[in-house]
């Protein structure tokens, strides 16, 4: 950029930076662009905000026999367990733009790092299956509204940096995820086999994301409206100020006529249902198997591990194809291959199953992806994600449940298994509807 001569656009940029940077009311003061040091410590509680919105999960997956065990809880009402996430990120969810319009969004998140480090050191210790519950809730609650909030602070401060931020608030949450699965067994052995302290110890990564969130409670979030006439974010282009703010004086999309959105909820919500599955249960059924605790927490690890690099191939592959039902085939082929092999031979083929269960788990960056594609305006995006997520946490609600009340009363993994494969049909016919070259303004305008 710097070798070439300065056109009257680049003037121009440059003029309305410098109006930007001494103009008091302007949003760099306010926290928009941040100073060097303010910039390292807001990526840094990005990044560990983003390795603790999963660890609540993955944690318990891997000691959910001995929770199981030391609350006396019966195969469904461990499946109540793991439907619990999901019902959590559908009714805490809604709520973040609410409190962040109310509170700030850097309070909101501190919040909701506080919430996961109470939940997670408490739980453990409650003395009962119901206080289990509770804490566990709360700590899913601060992953929910985090969870919602981590792209809103990505896009304000890094409007110029929004890929990249998000590939590194991503690849952190797979890593955190990936972590306590396959860490959680080797440090509950490294305190002398308790699991309430094994569980308990990731309260400590909580903690820790906690402090660079402190500096942002007192910020408050900036309206589009308070933008000056004229003035533009950091990095937007000419004219883009005003293009974004078209979208928010537009009519709400009449969002339920389009069929591209109702596919697209349907395949959000199926694949968060095996996803909350996989995460629960699925190295019960290795160590039922046979697989010793700590490799079966190792083995969901890398279902976990393998969204990091697929997560920065996927989105970019989609992107480049006129229709994503490929990728969705290629994903869902995966899944059936990689069930299949859990049902005839899970102890046997273990390695190569969770290879392909971990192609099969990145249909959630595909569904994401999949959001952003779908909608030809900002607004649209806006309200094709708020519906895709929220209908799609409430459909993935059941399954988890409804795997271990077949558990408990088949006596084996067979019929959950089954389960799990037979939804990824369904999942690959929406998601292929979902793929294809259509808008939801266009749908929903006729």
């Amino acid at each position: 950029m710097m070798g070439f001569m300065p056109t009257e656009e680049t003037r121009t940029h440059e003029s309305t930076t410098v109006r930007a940077q001494t103009r008091p009311d302007t949003p760099k003061t306010r926290g928009a662009g941040p100073r060097a040091w303010t910039t390292r410590l807001l990526v840094a509680g990005i990044v560990l905000a983003a390795l603790n919105l999963r660890p609540a999960i993955t944690s318990l997956g891997a000691l959910l026999e001995e929770v199981r065990d030391g609350f006396g809880m019966s195969g469904s009402v461990a499946g109540l367990l793991t439907s619990v996430p999901p019902l959590c990120f559908a009714v805490f969810g809604v709520t973040a733009p609410r409190l962040a319009r109310r509170f700030g969004t850097g309070a909101v998140v501190c919040a909701g790092m506080a919430a996961i480090a109470t939940g997670l050191l408490v739980r453990p210790f409650t003395g009962g299956t119901a206080g289990f519950l509770t804490a566990t809730a709360l700590a899913l609650m601060g992953i929910a509204v985090s969870n919602v909030l981590m792209p809103v602070v990505v896009k304000r401060h890094f409007p110029d940096r929004v890929g990249a931020m998000t590939g590194l608030y991503s690849m952190a949450l797979a890593l955190g995820t990936a972590a306590a699965a396959a860490v959680t067994v080797p440090l509950t052995d490294a305190v002398g086999g308790d699991w309430r302290s094994g569980l308990a110890l990731w309260a400590a990564l909580a903690v820790a994301a906690v402090l660079p969130w402190l500096p942002f409670v007192r910020e408050r979030d900036a309206a589009p409206a308070e933008r000056a006439p004229g003035e533009r974010a950091r990095g937007e282009a000419p004219g883009r100020a005003e293009a974004s703010a078209a979208p928010a004086a537009a009519p709400a999309l009449r969002i339920t006529r389009s069929r591209t959105a109702w596919a697209l909820a349907v395949f959000f919500g199926l694949q968060a249902t095996v996803a909350y599955i996989t995460m629960g249960w699925m190295p019960q059924i290795f160590r039922d198997a046979g697989v010793p605790a700590d490799t079966a927490g190792l083995l969901l690890a890398v279902i976990m591990v393998m969204g990091v690099p697929l997560a920065f191939v996927i989105p970019r592959l989609a992107a480049r194809l006129p229709h994503q039902g490929p990728i969705v085939l290629v994903v869902g082929a995966s899944g059936l291959a990689g069930y299949a092999g859990l049902y005839f031979a899970p102890a046997a083929g273990a390695w190569a199953w969770v290879l392909l269960l971990g192609i099969a788990n990145c249909a959630f960056p595909l569904a994401l992806t999949l959001v952003g594609m779908r909608a030809g305006t900002g607004a649209g995006v806006a309200q094709l994600s708020a519906f895709a997520q929220s209908a799609g946490y409430l459909i993935s609600i059941p399954g988890p449940l409804l795997v271990g009340v077949l558990y408990q009363h088949s006596g084996g993994w067979g019929l959950p298994i089954a389960l799990m494969a037979g939804l990824m049909v369904p999942q690959t016919i929406v998601g292929v509807l979902a793929g294809r070259a259509r808008t939801v303004e266009e749908e929903a305008a006729h």
